[in-house]
């Protein structure tokens, strides 16, 4: 089975099927049709009974393989808002469903992620077989700086990180460079990016058992070429578990203000910097999605982002859609106009309610007709 389309290549060759994100110029940013095309990709693979296994990269920008992934198509969501383009359902009802895939994929699946992986990026590279990264690569959940929470299954596979580092990942959208992604669970293995070429060759000319041997190899070149990469974070700080287990946002606030208050530099002061620049409201969000997250199931949690993403667009409660909603403005401010001054509605921490918070996580359907009632958790 060989599938070319303009933006997802695939191919089938000997027992691997291969997947090639090619839209380089957006950083391979995800857009409907991709999201279709690797629905449909990674469904024939599975059915087919002679692929053991399945491997995904970015195209080329810059570097070997160019950013692997750098999220959803912001600018789209920014245009079908602001237009009422009921097509901006589908993306998400689509994509968390290609989420849900990718996590019970019933065959190796290996993502090797070089450069950037943000977003959706991580949407398609978690819950998998083998999980590889460089020297070259740049991951974040950065939802919150856009007025959003971190979607494609964030509040299941933060949440599972170490401590309550998913809490600070998700709210600061904190970068993690190459093998520190190891470090917080959100990786497998750090290689050499110019190996990547030979790996992908390689992957083509051997013959192979079944599976498990693909992912045995991938593996043992990973160690041979291993990246000159420490895995401890430079950002990690011995104060992140003490002030992100705390009950809000705000306290979290306070807390960082009191250590600033000490010490006007360092990491609480960035910290405090970046929650600040941050939508308040999607912070308080973002968190109590985390803490939900920690407790249900991947199907489960996908279902209530689902219902989250919703009352993004839709904030009837506050009774702000589509131009009005934090999640826009975000998008205008870093992306449309560039002016990187969002006018977040509520301005500061201080002034979010959980009046304000706790109708995001109210489902606007009923049980049997949820866009995504079919998920199925069987991992």
């Amino acid at each position: 089975m060989n599938v070319y389309s303009e933006e997802v290549v695939s191919e089938k060759v000997g027992p691997i099927g291969f997947i090639t994100l090619n839209r380089p110029k957006a950083l391979n940013a995800l857009s409907l049709s991709m999201v279709r095309e690797l629905t449909h990709v990674l469904r024939g693979f599975e059915g087919d009974a002679d692929v053991l296994a399945v491997v995904i990269r970015g195209s080329n920008k810059e570097g070997p393989f160019g950013a692997f992934c750098a999220g959803g198509d912001i600018r789209y969501f920014h245009q079908a808002a602001l237009s009422g383009d009921a097509s901006l359902e589908d993306f998400f009802t689509e994509e968390y469903n290609l989420n849900h895939i990718i996590h019970t994929y019933r065959k190796p699946y290996i993502a090797l992620m070089d450069g950037i992986v943000m977003g959706g990026g991580m949407g398609l590279s978690q819950g998998i077989a083998l999980r590889v990264v460089t020297e070259r690569t740049q991951m974040a959940m950065p939802e919150t700086q856009i007025g959003l929470f971190p979607d494609v299954g964030g509040g299941y596979f933060l949440s599972r990180c170490p401590g309550n580092t998913g809490e600070y990942l998700a709210l600061t959208g904190q970068l993690l460079r190459g093998a520190e992604s190891l470090a917080v669970g959100l990786a497998d293995v750090c290689m050499e990016s110019k190996s990547l070429v030979a790996l992908w060759d390689g992957l083509q000319s051997k013959q192979w058992k079944d599976g498990d041997d693909v992912v045995a190899w991938v593996k043992e070149q990973a160690t041979t070429h291993a990246a000159n990469a420490s895995t401890r974070p430079s950002w990690w700080d011995s104060n992140i578990d003490t002030i992100f287990r705390l009950p809000t946002v705000s306290e979290m606030v306070e807390a960082l203000s009191q250590l600033v208050s000490k010490q006007p530099e360092g990491w609480a002061a960035e910290t405090l910097k970046a929650l600040r620049q941050r939508s308040p409201l999607l912070l308080a969000v973002s968190l109590e999605q985390i803490r939900r997250g920690r407790s249900v199931g991947l199907s489960d949690e996908l279902r209530m982002e689902r219902d989250m993403v919703r009352h993004c667009f839709h904030a009837d409660h506050l009774s702000r859609r589509g131009a009005h909603t934090d999640t826009a403005e975000g998008i205008r401010a870093l992306v449309i106009d560039k002016d990187r001054q969002p006018k977040w509605l509520p301005a500061t921490i201080e002034e979010i309610t959980p009046d304000m918070v706790t109708p995001f996580f109210q489902s606007p359907w009923p049980t049997a007709l949820h866009p995504l009632r079919h998920l199925v958790d069987t991992f």
